[in-house]
C-alpha cells in the first residue's frame, strides 16, 4: 500500500487519504446507512488511526506554537532590554559589513524617548562618517582587519537623524568570518561624546589658561584647604605643588597681620560668597609680599557651595613703584626734601592755616655762597655730597617742626609758622648762618666751608599766595649777595627795582664784546724792600652807553652764570698781555702782570692750551704773566687743582692765591699747589693796626708763605701804619690806594715810568702826576 502524501493545508500537513475522508458519515441509529463492506471497515479504521494522528499533530502544534509564542516574547523582551540599555548609555548599536562598505545601525529615538521603536537601517559609510574624519576610519578598521588592534575603536563625527554633525565614540569586534577566518562583518555600539568632547575642550582650555596665566590662582574647598593651585601660584610662594594641596591657605598667612584679621577675611568670604583686597601674605622662604585678592565661590546645580577659587597678584613691586612715583612727585632724590611742588602745597596749607588763626608767616630762601666754584672744582659727585651735608645741616637747624625744601640746585626754602613778628624769622636766619659757620663733613672726611645768603619774605606782609611770596623772598637772597653774601635781607618792594635792573644788565652783558664796553684798569704792587713797582694787576671794568659804569661785582657772576665769562675771560687775558708787551717795548722789560681767572675758565676747555697760544700770539714771556685764582676755588678740590696747575707751572706762568684767608684752606695741600704768590685778603689789611687777631692773622700767613718759600702781597693797603707793619713782617709786595688806584693803561705807564722812591715814613709820589 502506498504511504499518503503530504501536502500543505493551513498551518498542518495532512496525508491524502485521511484528506479523503474529511466528509461527513451518517450511522444507522440516525437511519444512515453503514457500510459493512471490509473495504469500508478498512477505510474507516485508516480513517479512525488517521484521527487520532491528527490530534496528536494538532496537540504537538499548538504546542509549537507556545514555544514560538515564547520564543518572540523572549526576543521581544530582549529588545526591550536592548532599548533600554541603549536608552541609559546613550549608545547606538552598529554593524559594519565589509565587503560593502555599507553601515547597518538601529536608527530611532534616543536618551529622550526610550520607548521608541528601533528600526535598522543601511547607509554607505561615506554618506554617514564626515569626510575629514574618513580617511582615519578607514585606517583604523584596516588596521582591525589585519589584526594590529584587538578591537576597533574610533571618535569619528557621524549625521544624526537631524542631518547635525554630532562626535561619536565607536567600539566594535568581528561577528561574522568565512571559511578562512577573514572578518565579514564587524559590530559594535557607538556613543554620542559631543557633550564630553565640548567639556573635555573646555576643560583643557580652561586648564591652560590657568596654566598660562601671570595671575596666581588657587582652588580651595570649604575649610580653606588647597585643592587645585596653577603654575604662576607656585612660582609666586615657592611651593611645590605637593607642598600646599591638601594645606590650609593659612599657610600663607603674614606675620603683617594678626590671627583674627585674616580669620575675620575667611568669614567675610564664607557670608558674602567673595571678596576682593590687598593683604601681606608669606612665601616659603619667609619673605614678606603685599598681594591683591580676589575670591569667588563656585555653586553646584543646587546652589550648594562647593569651592572657592582665589586670584593672587603679587603687587609688591607695583605698590613700591607707585610710592616711588609719589616720592618722586614730592621729594627731591637727593637731599630728600621736599620740592617745589610739594613746597608749594604745605605753603598753601600754611597759608590757610595762618589766615584762619591770624599769624604770620616766614619763607626763607637760600643760596650756597660760591657753590658753583667749588662744585665745579670737586666735581658734581662731590658737590653732590656738600648739598646733601647742608640739607641735613639746615633742617636740623630749623627743626623737624618746620619746612625745610630744595628747589633745585644749591636753592634751598624754608617756612616758619606761627610766627608773632618779622623779627623772629630775621633770628632763625641768624641761626642758620651761624650754623654753617662749621665747615660741612663729606663722606670722606674732608670739610667744606661754605656760607648761605638768605631772602626772607612774610604773610601777609608781603604777599598772599604761595608764588609770590617765593619769587619775593627770593628778590631778597640776591640783594643779600649784592650786600656781600653770608648775609640775609627781608624783602621791600624797593628790591624789585635791583631785580629788573639785573635782568637788564644780564641782557645787556651778551653784547659787551661786539660793543667794545669793556676795559681794563691797572693797579700797581711795590716791592718793599727793593721801593719799586714790580707789577700791575688788570683789572675788568665795564662802562655800557645805556647803563653807565657797572661795577665788577655786579656783572662778573652774572658772566660766570651764563658762561659768557669764557669769552670775557680770554679777551682779558688777551688784552692785559697786549698792554704789557706795549709797555715793554718802553723799557719795562721786568714788568709782571696779574690776570684773574674763573674757575670756568680752568674746569672747562684747555685753558693752558689758551694760554700758551695768547703768550705765542703776542710774543711775551711766560716769566711776565702771573694768573690769580681765589682760595675757594683752589682749596675745593686741592688735588684735583694741583693737577690742572701744573701744566701752567709747565709753561714758565706764574700763579697766585687771590684773597687769602677767606675760605678755608688745608696746609698740607697749600704745600702741593704749585702756587708762587699768596695774597693776603684786603678783610685782613684793614684793620691791621687796630685789631690784634688780624695782625697776628697776617704776621701768620707771612711767616707760613716764607716758609714754604711763597711771595706774598698784601691787598687793600691805604696807610703808612700798614706799610710799616707789613715792612717790619717781610711782607714782599704791597697793593693798594696808599700806592695807587687802579689807573687806566696809559695813565699807569706814566705811573710806573715816574715812579722814585719816597723817604720813609712819607707816601711815595710819582715824579710826575699820572
Amino acid at each position: 500500500m502506498r504511504p499518503p502524501q503530504w501536502t500543505r493545508r493551513g498551518r498542518g500537513l495532512l496525508p491524502d487519504a485521511a484528506r479523503a475522508y474529511t466528509r461527513p458519515v451518517t450511522y444507522a441509529s440516525a437511519g444512515v446507512r453503514v457500510s459493512t463492506n471490509p473495504g469500508d471497515l478498512q477505510l474507516l479504521v485508516a480513517a479512525a488511526t488517521a484521527s487520532v494522528l491528527l490530534v496528536a499533530l494538532l496537540f504537538i502544534m499548538l504546542h509549537r506554537r507556545r514555544r514560538e509564542r515564547s520564543y518572540i516574547e523572549q526576543l521581544r523582551d530582549r529588545e526591550e532590554r536592548l532599548k533600554l540599555a541603549l536608552w541609559a548609555t546613550d549608545e547606538r548599536y552598529w554593524a559594519y559589513d565589509v565587503a560593502s562598505g555599507r553601515i547597518h545601525r538601529l536608527a530611532g529615538e534616543s536618551r529622550n524617548s526610550p520607548s521608541g521603536e528601533l528600526a535598522e537601517e543601511s547607509i554607505d559609510a561615506a554618506e554617514l562618517v564626515h569626510p575629514e574624519d574618513l580617511a582615519m576610519v578607514r585606517r583604523r578598521v584596516d588596521d582591525y582587519l589585519a589584526g594590529h588592534t584587538d578591537t576597533f575603536l574610533a571618535e569619528l563625527r557621524v549625521a544624526n537623524d537631524r542631518g547635525e554633525w554630532v562626535w561619536m565614540r565607536a567600539r566594535g569586534r568581528a561577528v561574522s568570518r568565512d571559511a578562512q577566518g577573514r572578518i565579514q562583518r564587524i559590530a559594535g555600539t557607538a556613543l554620542n561624546i559631543t557633550g564630553t568632547r565640548e567639556a573635555d575642550r573646555e576643560l583643557r582650555i580652561s586648564s591652560e589658561v590657568l596654566r598660562s596665566m601671570n595671575e596666581a590662582v588657587a582652588v580651595i574647598d570649604r575649610n580653606f584647604d588647597f585643592v587645585s593651585v596653577n603654575p604662576a601660584f607656585l612660582r609666586m610662594t615657592g611651593y611645590d605643588e605637593d607642598d600646599v594641596i591638601g594645606r590650609n591657605a593659612s599657610v600663607l598667612d603674614s606675620l603683617q597681620h594678626d590671627a583674627a584679621f585674616y580669620q575675620h577675611i575667611r568669614e567675610q568670604i564664607r557670608r558674602k560668597g567673595r571678596w576682593n583686597g590687598e593683604i601681606w601674605q608669606r612665601r616659603k622662604d619667609g619673605e614678606e609680599f603685599l598681594c591683591q585678592i580676589e575670591s569667588s565661590t563656585v555653586y553646584d546645580k543646587n546652589g550648594q557651595l562647593i569651592l572657592y577659587v582665589m586670584v593672587l597678584n603679587d603687587i609688591t613691586q607695583q605698590k613700591r613703584a607707585e610710592q616711588e612715583l609719589r616720592y618722586l612727585a614730592n621729594f627731591d632724590t637727593l637731599t630728600n626734601l621736599p620740592n617745589r611742588s610739594l613746597l608749594s602745597e604745605r605753603l598753601s596749607r600754611a597759608i590757610v592755616r595762618a589766615h584762619r588763626e591770624d599769624n604770620r608767616i616766614a619763607v626763607l630762601f637760600l643760596d650756597l655762597d660760591r657753590f658753583k666754584d667749588v662744585n665745579d672744582s670737586l666735581g658734581h659727585a662731590a658737590g653732590d655730597r656738600i648739598l646733601r651735608a647742608a640739607a641735613a645741616r639746615l633742617q636740623q637747624t630749623v627743626g623737624m617742626h618746620h619746612t625745610v625744601a630744595r628747589l633745585g640746585g644749591d636753592e634751598f626754602t624754608v617756612v616758619l609758622e606761627n610766627l608773632d613778628s618779622p623779627e623772629e624769622a630775621d633770628h632763625v636766619a641768624r641761626e642758620i648762618i651761624m650754623a654753617f659757620e662749621a665747615p660741612l663733613l663729606l663722606d670722606d672726611r674732608r670739610e667744606i666751608a661754605i656760607s648761605p645768603s638768605i631772602g626772607i619774605s612774610l604773610y601777609p606782609d608781603h604777599a598772599h599766595v604761595p608764588t609770590e611770596l617765593l619769587k619775593q623772598a627770593d628778590t631778597a637772597m640776591y640783594q643779600a649777595k649784592a650786600a656781600g653774601r653770608r648775609t640775609f635781607m627781608r624783602y621791600d618792594d624797593a628790591m624789585d627795582v635791583a631785580v629788573r635792573q639785573r635782568a637788564t644788565i644780564s641782557g645787556a652783558l651778551r653784547k659787551v664784546l661786539d660793543r667794545g664796553e669793556l676795559r681794563l684798569v691797572f693797579q700797581p704792587q711795590l716791592a718793599l724792600a727793593e721801593g719799586r713797582i714790580t707789577g700791575v694787576e688788570a683789572l675788568l671794568r665795564w662802562q655800557s652807553d645805556e647803563h653807565g659804569d657797572i661795577p665788577p661785582a655786579d656783572f662778573i657772576p652774572m658772566a660766570e652764570e651764563s658762561g659768557l665769562i669764557l669769552e670775557i675771560g680770554e679777551w682779558v687775558l688777551r688784552e692785559a698781555c697786549l698792554t704789557l708787551q706795549r709797555w715793554r717795548q718802553h723799557g719795562l722789560t721786568e714788568l709782571t702782570v696779574s690776570v684773574n681767572v674763573s674757575v670756568l675758565q680752568l674746569l672747562r676747555g684747555d685753558f693752558p692750551e689758551v694760554v700758551s697760544r695768547v703768550l705765542a700770539d703776542i710774543e711775551l714771556p711766560p716769566s711776565s704773566l702771573e694768573l690769580e685764582l681765589t682760595e675757594s676755588v683752589l682749596m675745593a678740590n686741592a688735588e684735583h687743582t694741583a693737577a690742572k696747575l701744573q701744566a701752567f707751572r709747565e709753561l714758565g706762568v706764574s700763579l697766585a692765591i687771590d684773597d687769602f684767608g677767606t675760605g678755608y684752606s688745608s696746609l698740607a695741600y697749600l704745600k702741593r699747589l704749585p702756587i708762587t704768590t699768596i695774597k693776603i685778603d684786603k678783610a685782613f689789611i684793614g684793620d691791621l693796626t687796630h685789631d690784634p687777631e688780624d695782625a697776628a692773622i697776617t704776621s701768620t700767613v707771612i711767616t707760613m708763605a716764607h716758609s714754604l718759600g711763597l711771595n706774598v702781597v698784601a691787598e687793600g693797603v691805604e696807610t703808612e701804619a700798614q706799610v710799616r707793619f707789613l715792612r717790619e713782617h717781610a711782607c714782599n709786595e704791597v697793593q693798594g690806594f696808599w700806592l695807587s688806584p687802579p689807573l687806566e693803561a696809559h695813565a699807569c705807564l706814566a705811573f710806573i715810568r715816574n715812579w722814585r722812591p719816597a723817604r720813609e715814613g712819607t707816601p711815595p709820589r710819582p715824579v710826575a702826576a699820572p
